[in-house]
């Protein structure tokens, strides 16, 4: 029997409230027709505990959009797998961090992507979209449920990974996970030229290298940022 690997990654969902220039599923406003029945996605997370799967990350899209969501956590959560959210967090208030952690989500990784608002909103698509994922930070900070950030390393953010950093500390993150741009389709129409050359690439890993010797949180990334 083959091995089952350490997490499986879901995109359970295209739908999404926001309208992002790097978005690798090229989320829209509605859900894809093909995308799979409340009973179809059990029966997957049926599979899934059986062969014994332990870490399981819901992506999308924004998987808060869908309306089974929080079925589906639960269902997951009764059979032993350990559940993580990728969010891009304008959607979680008080009420919104309670219900998933009661559902048995045990990690929320909020994208942000730049220290400042501007910088976030023209990458995320939508004004505002900064300061309500820092809302649901916080909103998930005074429930304790645990959460890292997201960002996405690019040209534009390249400046700011310092205050980045610090951003995530400060918020009282778990850890921080850096992404590089991927070339997928919805990048290269909309924002390719906001791919780090290679000597930056480089660069950005020395110094999240050297960072990371002092950070008092969890950073990952670093590989992803190697493949020159």
């Amino acid at each position: 029997m083959i091995a089952p690997p350490y997490l499986v990654s879901y995109s359970i969902t295209k739908k999404c409230n926001l309208k992002c220039k790097h978005c690798y599923s090229d989320a829209t406003d509605t859900q894809a027709q093909d995308e799979l029945s409340t009973i179809e996605t059990k029966k997957l997370l049926d599979d899934l505990a059986k062969w014994g799967i332990r870490l399981l990350i819901f992506d999308g899209g924004e998987p808060l959009c869908k309306n089974d969501f929080f079925e589906i956590v639960k269902y997951a959560s009764e059979k032993g797998i350990r559940i993580v959210v990728g969010s891009n967090g304008t959607l979680i208030d008080i009420e919104m961090a309670n219900r998933m952690k009661n559902a048995g989500i045990q990690m929320v990784q909020i994208s942000i992507d730049g220290a400042k608002p501007e910088t976030h909103d023209s990458f995320r698509g939508e004004k505002g979209a900064f300061y309500r994922a820092m809302q649901g930070v916080k909103a998930c900070r005074e429930v304790n449920l645990p959460f890292q950030f997201g960002m996405v390393i690019r040209k534009q953010s390249l400046p700011e990974i310092p205050d980045m950093l610090k951003l995530a500390v400060e918020s009282g993150a778990d850890a921080i996970e850096f992404f590089d741009l991927v070339q997928v389709p919805r990048v290269k129409k909309n924002c390719s030229e906001e791919i780090l050359s290679k000597s930056e690439r480089k660069n950005v890993m020395e110094w999240l290298a050297e960072a990371q010797i002092d950070c008092p949180i969890v950073m990952r990334g670093l590989a992803v940022l190697c493949i020159l």
